[in-house]
């Protein structure tokens, strides 16, 4: 099948945009695996609940997903209690703190069933969305990392999974099986040559360049993100120096737990989504961090990019193998990698 270049221009938009969420998955993946050594299998899903929430409350319907924040509230608040029974060196919890995270969900469950969430503004949608979805990140730390935060990469690799599918069928159960979309920010558009641009596609980009900029300033000029950065390139020496691994971790997942509700808001206008597809989405940017050695954030980023063109171009050329042809990618680079690496690392 022959290309031309209005319709090459055409794909290259649509590897664009794709490749920004991507690229933003890329990297809360490499932000949660340097900080924790947790592979964030499950990113996905929080795109998926940044949609499927969104499209819930345009549509008027009841934000049931703030339940499943409410009962991890009420598990992590379980586990605080069990910290302070015991006494144990180097609890950080009080008891004020306890009961502000407790009372949290349930204050947000109020406002959501009593507001008319279908007319609200959208800004308000998209915070209320925020509001359920990010604070889950920390809690699913806590209460599922946090305590064999010394284990093994393999058994956080089987945790990953676990919480992964427990996702999965919560958003079914959550959702239902049907896909959904919501409202664009914009319904402009603009014609550059031969190519019309959607002013959601400028959204998408334009947020996604932002958010990387407002992460690269986060690390590079605030407290909290030297810390992280420390954490993540020396684990025991930035414990020796006083950053704690609990906030490290909390912090790493709040930030990827944010970044995939942003993705799931700003790509539900441009394609359905349904509880399922969090997995494939995810695992895209896990191909992109890949390239980039689950180490470096710009390889992550323009590899993830790179991702996006190359899945849409093989959508034109072979729609039936995209999937196959994206994920194949990983294969070349592994073997690269382990081809020039010359050192052995000890088994944990």
């Amino acid at each position: 099948m022959d290309i031309d270049l209005p319709i090459a221009l055409i794909l290259g938009q649509d590897g664009i945009i794709n490749g920004a969420i991507y690229a933003l998955l890329a990297l809360a993946i490499l932000l949660v695996f340097t900080v924790t050594r947790v592979l964030m299998i499950p990113q996905g899903e929080f795109v998926a609940f940044g949609a499927l929430t969104m499209a819930a409350l345009q549509a008027g319907q009841p934000a049931r997903l703030v339940w499943l924040l409410a009962a991890l509230a009420v598990a992590e608040a379980i586990a605080d209690l069990i910290v302070l029974r015991t006494r144990r060196q180097g609890a950080q919890v009080t008891f004020s703190a306890l009961l502000v995270k407790l009372a949290y969900p349930f204050v947000l469950a109020a406002l959501l069933y009593n507001l008319p969430t279908a007319t609200l503004p959208m800004p308000v949608q998209a915070m209320f969305t925020l509001a359920i979805i990010v604070p889950m990140g920390p809690q699913i730390y806590r209460l599922f990392f946090q305590p064999i935060a010394s284990a093994p990469s393999l058994i956080l690799l089987i945790a990953a999974i676990a919480v992964d599918v427990s996702l999965v069928g919560v958003s079914l159960f959550v959702f239902g099986p049907e896909s959904a979309s919501t409202a664009p920010f914009s319904e402009a558009s603009f014609e550059f040559g031969s190519v019309n641009v959607s002013s959601q596609a400028l959204w998408v980009v334009g947020s996604a360049l932002a958010l990387i900029v407002a992460l690269w300033l986060f690390f590079s000029h605030t407290l909290h993100g030297k810390a992280l950065r420390a954490a993540a390139v020396n684990r025991t020496g930035a414990t020796l120096m006083g950053i704690s691994p609990v906030f490290a971790g909390k912090a790493s997942f709040l930030l990827a737990t944010l970044l995939g509700a942003l993705s799931g808001i700003l790509i539900a206008p441009i394609t359905p989504i349904s509880f399922d597809s969090g997995f494939v989405i995810s695992l895209k940017g896990f191909v992109g961090a890949i390239i980039g050695g689950l180490i470096s954030y710009p390889l992550a980023a323009a590899g993830a990019l790179a991702v996006g063109l190359i899945e849409a171009f093989a959508a034109f050329w072979a729609s039936s193998y995209k999937e196959v042809i994206v994920f194949t990618l990983i294969i070349p680079f592994l073997l690269w990698r382990s081809l020039t690496r010359h050192t052995l690392e000890e088994e944990e």
